[in-house]
């Protein structure tokens, strides 16, 4: 008989969820994990990135106390506070995960997975603590008498993803680290260069600017943020211009070279130059993290760039094989990594389910920040649809003046026939917790009028949906109106 109905392998946003649901649903589930349940989300990325950013809005409030009536005055930044706190938040949230496993009844078995075949699971022990920041990420340093073989009726891989190598000379250099080593710095570098403005570039070059480091990000596409809105990548760019981040879109980076005890950054484009940085730090993007998985051994099928099939329930090419998360190449965000744990989860354990991605919210935490879900309004075009866009700047909400806090906007890109909502795109605070409203009428394919009908509490930030709206169907009440009925 099998040890474990499911073996979940990788504990991270979509493993851990995965493996609560289906022990919910009366399976006997085990999860295989090498560091600290969370994955990258709690260990690596979302979570210790947001508590370092919330230091950096901290700190750039108190220096615009003066704007507020406050006077303050000896204001420094103690990094190493900073990461401790970090540290901190991070090390509750595992043991909270850890404490939930436990609860639901899950077995969670530390070490390094390697299939065998289809459903049979090698767990090797790997070398080094499994704590954050100094446990072992991608590599098992594993003796071949450590292992374990654990067979299960099914198993479900949610092994995540890495960060992408950067495929130019030097970038093996000590200096040049990923969004993983950026976690690794102890001091606040001089000078940094952040090769690709993406969410992951942006985020850290935010970040960085703010406790003082000058920074320059170098992006090949013609603006930040590609994959958003293009009004909110420009949008984007001009507030990172006007806070003395240097920004070079449509280039690339040639080399990086040493340079006495600096780094050199060779840049090929309509401004190319050569940067010199303490730290360049390479957000160009993530891989699937499967190279010592064995997936040849099960037979399941990858595509080209090395991500797993799977259909809307999940399931591998593979009979009782199921991938989840990162390691799909579906979208590669937490909250999706979860919805399809949910969803494989209910699957396994005999229930109808399957996956809907038309709806998926992003958001980027730059200041300002910045959040999209739907079509934007080049997506929408290319598919056919007739549309109409509204914007409404926060410069026109009163409660963004008295949060102190006016840069940026909400567009809504909609139906120009029926008014139904098709995307939404935000570049200012708190777009993160704006966007959900986006999201439902998306959802609920609901119309520019529905949102005006619906009452919004004032003053608030989130009024400013209702006033898009407005907006767009040329009724605006706080604005000038742009276009005519």
């Amino acid at each position: 008989m099998p040890e474990f109905d499911l073996l979940v392998v990788g504990g991270g946003p979509g493993g851990y969820v995965a493996a609560i649901r289906a022990a919910q649903r009366g399976l006997r589930v085990g999860l295989v994990e090498k560091e600290r349940p969370g994955g990258v989300c709690l260990n690596w990325g979302c979570i210790p990135t947001k508590a370092m950013l919330r230091s950096a809005e901290v700190l750039q409030t108190i220096r615009d106390a003066a704007d507020f009536g406050v006077h303050t005055d000896g204001i420094r930044v103690d990094f190493a506070a900073v990461r401790a706190r970090r540290d901190a938040i991070v090390g509750e949230l595992t043991e909270g995960v850890a404490g939930l496993l436990k609860t639901n009844g899950v077995t969670v078995i530390e070490g390094h997975a390697r299939l065998t075949g289809p459903t049979t699971v090698e767990v090797f022990e790997v070398g080094g603590s499994p704590v954050f920041p100094g446990g072992p990420r991608y590599a098992a340093d594993a003796a071949a008498d450590s292992a374990r073989t654990i067979n299960a009726t099914d198993v479900l891989i949610a092994t995540g993803s890495v960060p992408a190598r950067l495929p130019v000379p030097g970038a093996d250099l000590p200096g040049v680290i990923t969004s993983d080593g950026a976690f690794g710095l102890t001091e606040i570098p001089d000078r940094l260069v952040v090769i690709g403005g993406s969410a992951v570039g942006v985020e850290w070059a935010a970040l960085f600017a703010t406790f003082g480091s000058e920074v320059t990000v170098v992006e090949r596409q013609d603006r930040l943020v590609p994959l958003e809105d293009a009004e909110i990548g420009i949008a984007l760019g001009r507030s990172f211009g006007k806070r003395g981040i240097t920004v070079l879109t449509g280039s690339t980076v040639a080399a990086v070279t040493q340079a006495g005890e600096r780094l050199r950054v060779s840049v090929d484009g309509p401004k190319g130059r050569d940067l010199d940085a303490d730290v360049v730090l390479v957000g160009v993007g993530r891989r699937p993290n499967t190279g010592q998985l064995g997936l040849d051994a099960a037979g399941i099928e990858t595509d080209a760039r090395g991500f797993i099939r799977v259909d809307d329930r999940l399931r591998t090419n593979v009979e009782h094989v199921w991938a989840i998360g990162d390691v799909t190449g579906k979208a590669l965000l937490a909250h999706v990594a979860s919805h399809q744990g949910l969803t494989a989860a209910d699957v396994i354990a005999g229930h109808d389910a399957h996956i809907d991605y038309t709806v998926i919210p992003a958001a980027t935490f730059t200041h300002p920040e910045i959040a999209g879900v739907g079509l934007t309004e080049d997506a929408a075009r290319a598919a056919g649809h007739d549309v109409i866009t509204a914007k409404f700047p926060f410069e026109a909400l009163g409660r963004a003046k008295t949060f102190g806090d006016t840069e940026g906007f909400a567009k809504i890109v909609a139906g120009a026939r029926h008014k139904e909502v098709l995307g939404v795109h935000i570049i200012g605070p708190s777009a993160s917790d704006l966007i959900a409203e986006g999201a439902l009428a998306i959802s609920l394919e609901a119309t520019l009028d529905e949102l005006t009908e619906t009452i919004h509490a004032h003053p608030t930030l989130g009024e400013i949906g209702m006033e898009a709206a407005l907006a767009g169907l040329g009724l605006p009440v706080h604005i000038a109106p742009t276009r005519k009925r």
